[in-house]
């Protein structure tokens, strides 16, 4: 059996095999100086992709741009000798309307055409039903991996998704492994997906390192996850992320993970766990942990990650690292001189026609707004701010009658602008047609169950918003104390009404399972549709969305820590 190159590349470097009669084999000091015994490859990657197939309103990313950045990389990397991948680190679906309406079916077309290798199983693959998820795997030119997930068939646990991929660079075997965050199973619709078992990614990477090294000896391995990277591995209530995946493997087992999920730009401050302060055209120092580069490319296509690796005296090295903006601009103006990247016409063939039926439904105005209601990540995941307390109201006050809302920061996916409001920004702010439930409860059973609830950690899914409640959460303490709901003090033994996202009262998010939660069969986006129309215009700024929750025992009075 013939050894692996990086086997080879190991003995010669320790003299276990010599060279001619000199007894010696000289170490190579660079990549040039290693001629044909250097493989030169890069790994183009992109993650989160949340149906963004078409550029925004202000020109920025969109799969055109992409495929016209990545064709000329790749043949750039061609040209010199060297070997090409393109990777992504899931969630392809969930985020614009026109996708989510056909499935992200254009996604999929597209990512084909942009010939992707492979891509980690995301979260949000899961946010239709399975008969979709397996529609889409159809499409897919690519494998889709995942080795945590099983499903379950004729009473046997098996692996749902390829748990990994091997690819030749260059004479090198390099195997790519796909995990899934394990917290899936809590941020998932937990009606699709029942019939699987998510296990814990450490584990299944161990385990299929073992398989990896007995049945294929790869010369390198890498890890394509949708599991998040957390500064320093500090993942609050997340699950463990990349970091921390890094740090569970003896050094130099795992080579790189390419990753996804918290939707950053992983670039760090150069000899520290610290995050830079990242804008387009900055360098990226991507993080490195026991031995492990760890990147990932923020989200949307607003970057390609392109990391050009150089293979020599059996060990890998990181020649050139960027995040490049796919016509991103993170709200500035682009530079006098910068030239915006051409959309690539066969790309744009493809998808104009999903682009105008995705659009023929969305442009209906249904109400106007006197300011910008703030759904942004960074803000929702934050701060009880007006939109999540407008998404409660409209849950609690409309159509659904309840003493008070509660609506999960991760469930508001975008801002709505100031001035007319559309069909289409509905279902950009609520795009995951949850259903909303209503429950009772007595005062002292709700007191523990919004202890739960309001002291998810900021930054986190499932942090709350609240309307139509006046409360204080200690953090520190994990309790609550009610002053008043609907206007009315509060009381112990009253029986009390709120309504809920399906999603939350099913378990997502780890919140408490609602057994006695009542299913209205109302979409939220439907009656946040109904709700705008009703109120006509909407001013931000009114006392009805303005938190009256306080936290305390916190580095902030904005939410917990953790």
């Amino acid at each position: 059996m013939a050894l692996p190159l990086k086997t080879i590349a190991a003995l010669l470097s320790t003299g276990l095999i010599l060279a001619g009669c000199s007894g010696e084999s000289p170490q190579a000091k660079s990549c040039s100086d290693a001629g044909e015994q250097c493989v030169r490859f890069t790994l183009l990657h992109t993650n989160d992709h949340h149906g963004r197939f078409w550029k925004n309103s202000k020109d920025e990313y969109g799969m055109a741009a992409r495929k016209t950045l990545v064709d000329s990389i790749r043949n750039e990397v061609q040209a010199q000798g060297g070997h090409v991948l393109l990777l992504s680190g899931g969630d392809i679906n969930t985020g614009v309307p026109e996708s989510d309406l056909q499935d992200a079916k254009p996604d999929f077309m597209g990512m084909n055409l942009l010939e992707y290798d492979a891509m980690a199983v995301g979260n949000h693959e899961f946010d239709n039903p399975l008969s979709v998820l397996d529609k889409q795997r159809q499409w897919a030119n690519f494998p889709m991996l995942a080795a945590n997930i099983y499903r379950e068939i004729d009473g046997q646990w098996q692996q749902y998704f390829e748990p990994y991929h091997l690819f030749d660079v260059g004479g090198l075997t390099l195997a790519v492994v796909g995990l899934t965050t394990e917290q899936t199973a809590q941020i998932g619709n937990p009606e699709f997906i029942k019939p699987l078992r998510f296990t814990p990614p450490q584990i299944a990477m161990k385990n299929t390192l073992a398989q990896l090294k007995v049945n294929h000896q790869p010369d390198l391995v890498f890890a394509l996850t949708h599991m998040g990277h957390y500064q320093d591995g500090q993942h609050g209530s997340n699950t463990p992320g990349d970091v921390l995946l890094a740090r569970s493997l003896r050094a130099g087992q795992l080579d790189g993970i390419i990753g996804g999920h918290s939707q950053n730009p992983v670039c760090m401050e150069a000899g520290t766990n610290q995050y830079a302060d990242f804008k387009p055209g900055d360098t990226c120092q991507p993080d490195r942990q026991n031995g492990t580069w760890i990147m990932q490319a923020h989200e949307w296509g607003k970057y390609v990650g392109r990391a050009d690796f150089e293979y020599y005296n059996g060990q890998l090295h990181l020649a050139n690292y960027q995040l490049i903006s796919v016509n991103y601009h993170a709200g500035e103006k682009p530079e006098t001189g910068v030239s915006a990247i051409a959309e690539d016409q066969q790309m744009l063939a493809l998808l104009e026609p999903y682009q105008a039926q995705g659009e023929a439904k969305l442009n209906e105005v249904i109400s106007h707004t006197l300011n910008k209601l703030v759904g942004d990540r960074k803000v929702v995941r934050n701060q009880i701010n007006p939109l999540g307390m407008l998404i409660a109201s409209a849950q609690s006050s409309g159509a659904v009658k309840a003493d008070f809302g509660i609506v999960n920061g991760g469930g508001i996916r975008t801002s709505i602008e100031k001035g007319p409001i559309r069909y289409r920004d509905v279902l950009s702010v609520q795009p995951f047609a949850n259903t909303v439930t209503v429950t009772e409860m007595t005062g002292d059973k709700l007191q523990q169950y919004l202890a739960t609830v309001a002291t998810q950690t900021r930054g986190s899914g499932g942090f709350a918003h609240f309307s139509g409640i006046d409360m204080t959460v200690d953090c520190q303490q994990k309790t609550v104390a009610i002053d008043s709901i609907n206007g009315q003090p509060f009381k112990l033994n009253k029986r009390y009404s709120f309504t809920l996202p399906s999603f939350n009262a099913a378990g997502g998010n780890a919140y408490p399972v609602l057994h006695n939660a009542v299913d209205t069969g109302l979409v939220d986006a439907d009656v946040l549709f109904q709700y705008l129309k009703q109120h006509n215009p909407i001013d931000p700024s009114l006392p009805a969305y303005s938190s009256k929750v306080d936290f305390i025992g916190s580095s902030t009075p904005l939410g917990c820590d953790s």
